[in-house]
């Protein structure tokens, strides 16, 4: 046992001889990105390993101290190492889980704010073909001749991914879109107003002249000949006039109905538009090597930690 771990220590150590450089089809702005990430694994990979030395360490120089050991004592010894090691790479596993989720909900933020859906294929995690290229891709990055310096800038707060003329005009064609829809609700709620309005000045006018002929038919008997004439006269004129007033408010509450089913039907144009144009950025960033190249980093991540699955059930005692 305590030789199996010896040899896991000096094969961390071990330099190995440059080869050609290992790709992963990304930009340098996003090879760089993952290069901060395997070098910050990779740290906490040394950290986590010379814990697990340092646990052999301890058990050396404090129970074996003695020449001879019976069954029962190296089993009691080993019982004891194997928890404290299992409790040391079970801490390490589940911070490995956390943080890749942290990382997955960085760059999934960022395809939110453009309405983006990313999808996963966990299948390609366990990809041996893509895990070795990864491998080497690390060895040529950080051994000691072949080391290339990341230069040390302010990281920014992520930016929206843009690739290429097609995915901008459709984010275009988005914001467009977007603000067509602000101005006709804003325009379908003016009407609306309007349309109120209208029936509730007719409903006043209508109000007015029932009164008036209240008042008509009260004052009759106190009211000269000649007068009610003149005033029948003046009545006439009136109801002229509000029919006239009254035809159009109907008019105009007529054309305000029309204006408002137009405006609703623009709305659900622009809006079906905006939809089609999400799918279509959608569907343009699926077919991008970002989104491929995501999907890859995920696929060999999750084979690392399958990898680790088995290592670490070697050392598992069976029931």
């Amino acid at each position: 046992m305590l030789h199996c771990i010896g040899g896991l220590k000096s094969a961390t150590m071990e330099v190995f001889i440059p080869q050609k450089s290992a790709e992963l089809g990304l930009n340098d702005h996003h090879q760089n990105e993952v290069i901060s990430y395997m070098r910050f694994a990779r740290s906490k990979r040394g950290l986590r390993l010379k814990t697990v030395d340092s646990c052999f360490q301890d058990l050396k120089e404090s129970r074996l101290v003695e020449e001879t050991f019976t069954i029962d004592e190296v089993s009691e010894v080993l019982s004891g190492l194997q928890a404290v090691v299992h409790s040391e790479v079970e801490s390490e596993l589940i911070n490995t889980t956390y943080t890749n989720v942290l990382l997955l909900r960085q760059l999934f933020s960022q395809a939110e704010k453009w309405y983006l859906k990313l999808q996963t294929d966990i299948s390609e995690l366990e990809n041996r073909e893509l895990l070795e290229q990864v491998a080497e891709f690390e060895k040529a990055e950080f051994t000691s001749s072949n080391k290339k310096p990341i230069i040390d800038i302010v990281k920014p707060k992520l930016a929206p991914l843009n690739e290429g003329a097609t995915a901008e005009l459709l984010n275009k064609e988005i914001l467009r879109l977007q603000e067509e829809n602000e101005k006709l609700k804003s325009r379908l709620k003016t009407m609306e107003i309007q349309a109120t309005n209208a029936l509730d000045e007719k409903s006043e006018l209508e109000r007015a002249l029932h009164d008036l002929q209240l008042n008509q038919g009260n004052q009759k008997d106190f009211i000269k000949a000649e007068d009610l004439s003149d005033l029948e006269n003046t009545v006439a004129a009136l109801k002229s006039e509000f029919q006239k007033t009254l035809n159009d408010k109907t008019e105009s509450q007529k054309s305000l109905e029309q204006n408002l089913a137009t405006a609703k039907h623009d709305l659900l144009r622009v809006q079906e538009q905006l939809s089609l144009a999400e799918k279509e950025l959608e569907k343009k960033f699926q077919q991008t090597a970002a989104y491929r190249n995501m999907k890859e980093i995920l696929t060999k991540k999750n084979d690392q930690i399958k990898d680790l699955r088995k290592r670490l059930a070697k050392y598992e005692p069976e029931d």
